[in-house]
């Protein structure tokens, strides 16, 4: 690889010479792709050398290759991206969990000010006194009173052990306040909670797989067995996106005998790795406990590989919502300049031979579209029991269970500075809470809640307005407004925004959200899903489900025969 750098700074230097030496005359080599390869390398030399000698600004040649390398490779897939040096701290998060920090998440606002969002439990920031609401003003002397969050970031982030020196402003502190800390490694914790639900199941959520997320998965499971006999576990992969697959064969491993396969890759016929398969190799830590695995439209790779292999060997119910259907392989490779591409390399077959990718970019990329093939023209494959499942478009769930749906005001105040604001002062006011099991609103907090939202004019896109707005248009296109614009007229007086109502409407489910947000800034990430477990629909079916061991038998044994 750095001989071919060489080359192509060779070429660069060269077209800065004769910039017109990419323009080739006379007979044209055989178009192999060794051909266009080089005809490429030229061709890109020829037009950054141009671009340094002629634009009419100045212009960054690095920024403008890794902009140029970001959009090449994009046109591939989703997968495929490239890392420069100073971006391999994001990969290494990504496949590790690790950075050196303080350990808390940060966010911008609209007047570029930011604030700390969300310390994390047990991290320096939290353990350094720094909460939720602090408006960052400088870190080490620099100034960030108006910035962005890249650059804070990058700020915060340094080689554990070093010392760093945070100036904020507190919502309600009469002055800035310093504070002076070492970072440390930071370590993101894929289990962050699990526990004993309905009295005698185990319940473990999983957000995403790193290096560590067996270890941490392990650990959770050894440490539910130790405190009780346990009739079933829930294994939770809702939201998980995915990360290393040596670790989702290690954590199917936990619950089936070694020598099993779990994942088989298949790449181009010129790869001399082109077909590789994946067995367990360990002694399983229990193979007999009863199983229910969640997932839903945002499960995906790892995490499909851990719920279609399971599935497939009859080992676990899988429940909830069809998951992504990401079952391509990405493999991380070095460039020079200590640069990384990942590069998906593969597809992934699960043990009864499907492979669950549910789009083809192969279409995307010859400008087709994207093709998805619907449930039902997917291939039915067989589980060990003969029980039928299906490939291309995700893993299908053995009991469905649909989440109750949202209203949209919900999401615009997740996302709100004023509803943020309010829970900020609202902990200023109340040093200790109850705990996250027995922690309730009362009715004057949540009516103080409501008109504080009034009385900041809060927002939002109401559907309802919108949908009728299409209507209309609609109407007036196929020649039927005329007749019913009387009609129109009285639902949009009906649909005017009403604040009030809105709030006094959805209340139920904004109480939930607070609660689980105030939860959060007392006792972390932990204290907010260990009461969102209890209240989660999807884990109650599964419980149900656990203690329901004919059902569950039924589940997984093999069809009745025609």
């Amino acid at each position: 690889m750095r001989l071919l750098h060489r080359a192509s700074l060779a070429l660069l230097s060269l077209a800065c010479i004769l910039p017109l030496s990419a323009q080739r005359r006379g007979a044209q080599p055989k178009q192999d792709n060794k051909y266009n390869y080089m005809q490429a390398i030229d061709v890109l030399g020829s037009s950054m050398a141009l671009l340094d000698r002629y634009f009419v600004d100045s212009v960054d040649l690095k920024q403008l290759s890794r902009l140029g390398l970001a959009s090449m490779l994009e046109s591939l897939d989703p997968y495929t991206e490239y890392y420069s040096a100073e971006d391999n701290d994001k990969l290494r998060l990504m496949t590790t969990g690790e950075y050196g920090g303080i350990g808390s998440i940060i966010s911008q606002r609209p007047d570029s000010t930011i604030i700390i969002n969300s310390p994390m439990e047990g991290m320096p920031a939290a353990k350094a006194g720094l909460k939720a609401g602090d408006v960052i003003l400088e870190v080490d002397g620099k100034d960030f009173r108006r910035s962005t969050s890249e650059l804070v970031s990058a700020a915060l982030k340094g080689s554990p052990g070093s010392k760093i020196t945070i100036l904020v402003q507190r919502p309600g502190a009469p002055k800035p306040q310093l504070f002076s800390f070492k970072r440390e490694q930071v370590q993101v914790n894929p289990v962050p909670y699990y526990g004993i639900v309905g009295k005698d199941y185990g319940y473990i959520a999983l957000t995403s797989f790193p290096n560590t997320a067996a270890e941490e998965v392990k650990r959770a499971l050894l440490d539910l067995k130790g405190r009780k006999a346990l009739k079933g576990l829930i294994l939770d992969l809702r939201g998980n996106g995915g990360g290393l697959i040596d670790e989702a064969i290690k954590i199917v491993n936990f619950f089936v005998p070694a020598g099993q396969v779990v994942v088989t890759t298949r790449g181009r016929a010129l790869s001399t790795r082109q077909e590789m398969t994946y067995r367990t190799s360990a002694k399983p830590l229990d193979t007999e406990l009863p199983l229910v695995v969640l997932i839903d439209g945002s499960s995906a790779s790892a995490s499909e590989i851990v719920s279609g292999a399971l599935q497939d060997m009859d080992r676990a119910v899988v429940m909830g919502q069809k998951s992504y259907g990401k079952g391509l392989v990405q493999t991380t490779m070095q460039l020079p300049y200590d640069g990384t591409i990942k590069l998906t390399t593969a597809k992934y077959y699960i043990p009864s031979g499907r492979c669950i990718q549910r789009i083809n970019y192969r279409s995307v990329r010859e400008g087709k579209g994207e093709q998805v093939t619907p449930d039902s023209l997917t291939q039915v494959f067989h589980t060990r029991a003969g029980r039928e499942v299906r490939d291309a478009g995700g893993i299908l769930p053995d009991v469905k269970v649909t989440a109750d749906s949202l209203p949209t005001m919900l999401f615009y105040l997740t996302y709100n500075n004023d509803a943020f604001d309010w829970i900020t002062r609202y902990t200023q006011q109340h040093k200790t809470i109850a705990s996250p099991l027995e922690f309730r609103l009362s009715a004057a907090d949540y009516a103080d809640f409501a008109q504080y939202m009034i009385d900041k004019k809060f927002d939002y896109d109401r559907q309802s307005s919108k949908e009728l707005k299409r209507l209309e248009d609609l109407a007036k296109f196929e020649g039927y407004y005329e007749r019913t614009k009387a009609e129109f007229e009285r639902l949009k007086t009906l649909l005017v925004p009403d604040l009030k109502h809105d709030l006094d409407y959805h209340k139920a489910a904004i109480e939930r959200q607070l609660t689980t947000s105030i939860l959060t800034r007392y006792y972390y990430d932990r204290g907010a899903r260990e009461r969102s477990v209890t209240e989660d629909k999807v884990v109650s079916e599964g419980i149900k489900l656990l203690a329901d061991g004919a059902r569950y038998r039924q589940l997984l044994s093999p069809p009745a025969k025609k």
